[in-house]
């Protein structure tokens, strides 16, 4: 929303160490006339500062040239003040100069602490007001000696310069608002929401920022927080004494003080060994009963569903230890790292994840980028940015880079944005949202903006328990059984095509991987399919142009498309299916029905591998128990013991095709 020059002013300026940093003394300031110094204001005369003005106080002249400086596009900072014999006694003259006028002094280098290092607003621009102290009739007024408005930069739009924090302030009564929603443990974008609502005001209009927001929380915290981390670092041991398998890690500064702390429970890590190939990685939450940047590793298991992988809590949201944290998962994950991982927009992770996890494809969450969009485009593209958004999203879902990028000029040039931060930033990272550039990595349908919510809502669930941390940290235990229940209660499928591959995938997937495979089965009764030389084109009946390329080599069992939609989400696309059809393909390949998006009862696949130390009995105990679940799950309905039935019927004839030796068939014959 703000230009690149606003957003690196939002700091204090009101610096007076800076004494010497402006030479406004009587023989380099010119007394200059009204009309010089006009500029190409269009505004009254009334507005705008000349030699000679009066004010009855100082205050009264800075309030008159700060309202003047806010119409221009700049703000103003007290700077030097004079004092003589003679006239009065005490302050007689005072310097206003603009916010970016001289230059900020290096600070000495300290060897025991980390400098920041921002970079300063200053540029020695020479914009000011002076004001002199004079006495007519036994009566003291200040009177305008020199006025200067020539900017060395450029001034703000009126939408922008309401970010600069001379002109940001939170009343009395928002204030009041604020602590009483703190205590409702509500977040801060939350927080702002709620406000614009009840002020009636677009979003990012309020007269103060998040960060403002932040900042007054933090002055207001009556919590000691040192005592609430020893609290959660005993909370970890506790439940290390109770349950062998829960894994945690910290990291305790020079004082002893904990500074990092991560953990995770013996049933995530098991969710993660089968659902571990697509992860995101949310740290845009802290811990508010300790003030601390909250991270939660988040993926989605067979049903469609949110599962928790792990938790991290920091003092700070840096490198070090961001790269300590994602050290700490891999170490709790047995050093298996996930073939992608979404995350906020922050470079500190993005260096992180390049040293950390150099095999891991990092992309960042489309749905926490959309959220910054109202305060970031609303004020700068007024009734447009709806147009815009709409826009963006189309250039988003494009398939091929090359009209990415020709769409994304158009779109710069149709609305204006050539100078704006925030589209520089985003073109600047696109390799890492936009789906032309992601296509061919799997993200377990997370990119998806829409499932932004089940996801945004499980990890709400968790930070309501925010003002007990023992509940805070317990609660992830319970939530794999909460998920079998919720996954068992949901509802039965229901073919559409009566396609001999539909019930074939019916039998093999869950419900949630069954519905996104059969909508696809769907719609491509709607495509026709032409053979090439290399391949097949694919495309919609009603089209005579364009198309996908499905290239098929039916021995090997290999099919792939263009549009890269199996290697994105696991689920093969239309085109596929309608070339395996138009094949008379009547079941789907193995290797098309990922072991991630299968049936699983309770145990993950890879632990229904047989045991090589198990003997033979053991393993026909364990189908003994399986089949006996099949038959309980197969009764509850009609539709289940359909697929039940047509899906043993296929196992047995697979079962048969394969070679019996007598040590083994005798075994069968006296177990079962």
């Amino acid at each position: 929303m703000i230009s690149e020059e606003a957003g690196e002013m939002l700091m204090v300026y009101d610096d007076p160490s800076n004494q010497q940093s402006l030479s406004l003394d009587d023989g380099s300031s010119t007394e200059e006339s009204h009309d010089d110094t006009r500029l190409s204001l269009e505004t009254n005369t009334d507005t705008v500062p000349y030699i000679g003005q009066r004010f009855a106080t100082h205050d009264a002249a800075y309030q008159f040239y700060s309202e003047f400086a806010k119409r221009c596009g700049f703000s103003i900072r007290r700077h030097r003040t004079e004092g003589k014999d003679g006239i009065g006694k005490g302050l007689t003259r005072r310097y206003f100069v603009c916010h970016r006028a001289g230059s900020t002094p290096a600070k000495a280098a300290n060897e025991g602490k980390q400098q920041r290092n921002r970079k300063s607003s200053r540029c020695g621009c020479q914009a000011y007001i002076r004001i002199s102290k004079s006495s007519e009739l036994g009566a003291f007024e200040w009177r305008v000696t020199g006025f200067a408005n020539h900017h060395n930069h450029e001034l703000l739009e009126p939408n922008q310069v309401r970010f600069l924090p001379a002109y940001r302030s939170i009343s009395e009564a928002d204030k009041s608002r604020i602590l009483m929603f703190a205590k409702t443990r509500i977040s801060v974008q939350q927080m702002m929401r709620l406000l614009e609502l009840e002020k009636c005001v677009e979003p990012g209009y309020l007269p103060f920022t998040e960060k403002d927001v932040r900042n007054l929380l933090q002055s207001f915290r009556k919590i000691d927080s040192e005592d609430e981390s020893i609290d959660l670092l005993r909370i970890c041991r506790n439940i290390k004494d109770k349950e062998p398998d829960f894994k945690f890690e910290y990291l305790l500064d020079s004082n002893n003080r904990l500074e990092n702390i991560a953990w995770s429970y013996a049933s995530s890590i098991e969710s993660y060994d089968v659902f571990g190939d697509a992860v995101v990685f949310d740290t845009t939450h802290r811990l508010t009963a300790i003030d601390m940047p909250l991270g939660i590793w988040i993926g989605v298991n067979n049903y469609g569903t949110p599962c928790f992988f792990g938790c991290v809590i920091l003092r700070e949201e840096n490198l070090r230890s961001l790269s300590w944290a994602l050290k700490a998962f891999l170490g709790f994950m047995n050093g298996k790292a996930p073939q992608t991982m979404l995350t906020d927009q922050n470079m500190c992770l993005k260096e992180a994840m390049a040293a950390e996890m150099p095999s891991t494809k990092h992309a960042l969450c489309m749905w926490m980028i959309v959220a910054k969009f109202p305060s970031w485009f609303n004020a700068v593209l007024g009734d447009r940015y709806n147009d815009w958004k709409e826009e963006f999203h189309r250039l988003y879902n494009l398939e091929s880079i090359e009209d990415f990028e020709l769409g994304w000029r158009d779109m710069v040039t149709s609305f204006g944005l050539h100078a704006n931060r925030h589209i520089a930033n985003l073109y600047a990272l696109r390799s890492l949202w936009a789906l032309p550039y992601l296509r061919s990595h799997f993200f377990a349908g997370m990119m998806a903006i829409g499932h932004s919510k089940s996801i945004n809502a499980f990890i709400q669930r968790f930070l309501i328990a925010q003002t007990r941390l023992p509940h805070f940290v317990e609660q992830f235990k319970d939530q794999a059984a909460e998920q079998q229940i919720m996954q068992q209660n949901l509802q039965n499928i229901n073919l559409k095509t009566g396609a001999p591959m539909e019930s074939h995938a019916a039998s093999v997937l869950t419900p949630y991987a069954f519905s996104k495979l059969q909508e696809q089965l769907v719609l491509a009764a709607h495509y026709a399919s032409f053979q090439m030389e290399d391949g097949f084109l694919v495309r919609h009946h009603t089209k005579l142009e364009g198309g996908r390329k499905v290239y098929w080599m039916p021995r090997e069992g290999i099919i792939s498309c263009s549009c890269h939609q199996f290697e994105f989400s696991g689920i093969l696309c239309r085109h596929t299916l309608r070339v395996l059809s138009t094949g008379n393909c009547f079941q789907i390949p193995e290797r098309y029905l990922p072991v991630r998006w299968r049936r699983v009862t309770g145990t993950p696949p890879s632990k229904l591998v047989q045991d090589p130390q198990r003997n033979h009995s053991e393993n026909v105990q364990m189908l003994r128990n399986m089949v006996s679940s099949l038959i309980s799950e197969s009764g509850k309905s009609k539709e289940r013991l359909e697929i039940a039935t047509e899906g043993v019927s296929m196992l047995l004839s697979r079962i048969r095709e394969q070679p019996v030796s007598s040590t083994d068939g005798n075994a069968i014959q006296r177990n079962v």
